[in-house]
Protein backbone atom coordinates (compact mmCIF):
# COMPACT_ATOMS: atom_id res chain seq x y z
CA UNK A 1 0.00 0.00 0.00
CA UNK A 2 0.93 3.32 -0.85
CA UNK A 3 0.39 5.96 2.33
CA UNK A 4 0.51 9.98 2.51
CA UNK A 5 0.78 11.27 5.72
CA UNK A 6 0.05 15.32 6.16
CA UNK A 7 1.62 16.53 9.31
CA UNK A 8 -0.38 19.82 10.63
CA UNK A 9 1.10 20.41 14.16
CA UNK A 10 4.45 21.60 15.20
CA UNK A 11 7.01 19.21 16.33
CA UNK A 12 6.76 20.30 19.95
CA UNK A 13 3.80 21.42 22.18
CA UNK A 14 1.63 18.71 20.30
CA UNK A 15 1.99 15.30 20.10
CA UNK A 16 0.23 14.76 16.88
CA UNK A 17 2.99 15.13 14.48
CA UNK A 18 5.34 12.85 16.77
CA UNK A 19 2.26 9.88 16.69
CA UNK A 20 2.04 10.69 12.50
CA UNK A 21 5.85 9.43 12.56
CA UNK A 22 5.09 7.20 14.67
CA UNK A 23 2.69 5.85 12.63
CA UNK A 24 4.77 6.34 9.29
CA UNK A 25 7.06 4.13 10.91
CA UNK A 26 5.13 1.54 12.07
CA UNK A 27 3.98 0.83 7.84
CA UNK A 28 7.31 1.25 7.06
CA UNK A 29 8.25 -1.56 9.42
CA UNK A 30 7.01 -4.36 7.67
CA UNK A 31 9.13 -4.97 5.03
CA UNK A 32 6.94 -7.76 3.21
CA UNK A 33 3.98 -5.93 3.23
CA UNK A 34 5.79 -3.27 0.75
CA UNK A 35 4.12 -0.53 2.34
CA UNK A 36 5.47 2.37 0.93
CA UNK A 37 5.35 6.18 2.65
CA UNK A 38 5.23 9.90 1.46
CA UNK A 39 5.45 12.38 4.63
CA UNK A 40 4.04 16.17 4.04
CA UNK A 41 4.80 18.59 6.17
CA UNK A 42 2.57 21.66 6.23
CA UNK A 43 1.82 24.51 8.35
CA UNK A 44 3.43 24.18 11.70
CA UNK A 45 4.60 21.08 11.26
CA UNK A 46 7.32 22.86 8.90
CA UNK A 47 9.17 23.28 11.97
CA UNK A 48 9.39 19.03 12.35
CA UNK A 49 12.04 19.30 9.27
CA UNK A 50 14.39 22.01 11.15
CA UNK A 51 18.18 20.46 11.25
CA UNK A 52 19.96 20.87 14.65
CA UNK A 53 17.28 20.23 16.83
CA UNK A 54 18.30 20.24 20.59
CA UNK A 55 15.95 18.64 23.40
CA UNK A 56 15.80 17.76 26.52
CA UNK A 57 18.16 14.30 27.41
CA UNK A 58 15.32 11.77 27.42
CA UNK A 59 13.02 13.69 24.95
CA UNK A 60 11.73 12.69 21.55
CA UNK A 61 13.90 14.30 18.59
CA UNK A 62 11.30 14.59 15.58
CA UNK A 63 14.63 15.45 13.26
CA UNK A 64 16.38 11.85 14.20
CA UNK A 65 12.58 10.60 14.32
CA UNK A 66 12.21 12.27 10.43
CA UNK A 67 15.83 10.84 9.58
CA UNK A 68 15.20 7.18 10.64
CA UNK A 69 12.10 7.12 8.36
CA UNK A 70 14.33 8.32 5.41
CA UNK A 71 16.78 5.48 6.09
CA UNK A 72 13.67 3.32 5.86
CA UNK A 73 12.44 4.76 2.60
CA UNK A 74 10.17 7.34 3.38
CA UNK A 75 9.78 10.40 1.36
CA UNK A 76 9.52 13.83 3.38
CA UNK A 77 8.68 17.06 1.59
CA UNK A 78 8.20 20.10 3.42
CA UNK A 79 5.68 23.24 2.32
CA UNK A 80 8.05 25.98 0.71
CA UNK A 81 5.42 29.08 1.83
CA UNK A 82 5.29 27.48 4.76
CA UNK A 83 9.25 27.38 5.65
CA UNK A 84 9.65 30.85 4.14
CA UNK A 85 7.03 31.89 6.42
CA UNK A 86 9.46 30.63 9.32
CA UNK A 87 12.57 31.88 8.26
CA UNK A 88 13.89 28.27 7.75
CA UNK A 89 16.13 27.79 4.63
CA UNK A 90 16.20 24.52 2.15
CA UNK A 91 19.64 24.16 3.24
CA UNK A 92 18.03 24.22 7.48
CA UNK A 93 15.96 20.73 6.18
CA UNK A 94 16.84 17.59 7.68
CA UNK A 95 18.69 15.31 5.33
CA UNK A 96 16.16 13.71 2.88
CA UNK A 97 13.94 16.32 3.80
CA UNK A 98 13.21 18.63 0.32
CA UNK A 99 11.26 21.63 -0.65
CA UNK A 100 7.68 20.66 -1.39
CA UNK A 101 4.57 22.72 -3.13
CA UNK A 102 1.45 21.94 -3.27
CA UNK A 103 1.34 20.83 -6.70
CA UNK A 104 3.74 18.14 -4.93
CA UNK A 105 1.37 17.25 -2.26
CA UNK A 106 -1.57 17.39 -4.79
CA UNK A 107 0.47 14.65 -7.24
CA UNK A 108 1.20 12.95 -3.70
CA UNK A 109 -2.38 12.70 -3.00
CA UNK A 110 -3.37 10.97 -5.98
CA UNK A 111 0.06 8.89 -6.07
CA UNK A 112 -1.47 7.35 -2.30
CA UNK A 113 -3.99 4.59 -1.68
CA UNK A 114 -4.61 5.94 1.40
CA UNK A 115 -4.29 9.65 2.49
CA UNK A 116 -3.69 9.98 7.09
CA UNK A 117 -3.62 13.65 8.36
CA UNK A 118 -2.62 14.43 11.73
Amino acid sequence: MKYLFVLNDPPYGTERSYNGIRHARELLKNQEAGNEVHVFLIGDAAACAKSGQKVPQGYYNVESMLQMLVRHGAQIAVCGTCIDARGIADTDLVTGGVRGSMAMLAEWTGWADKVIVY
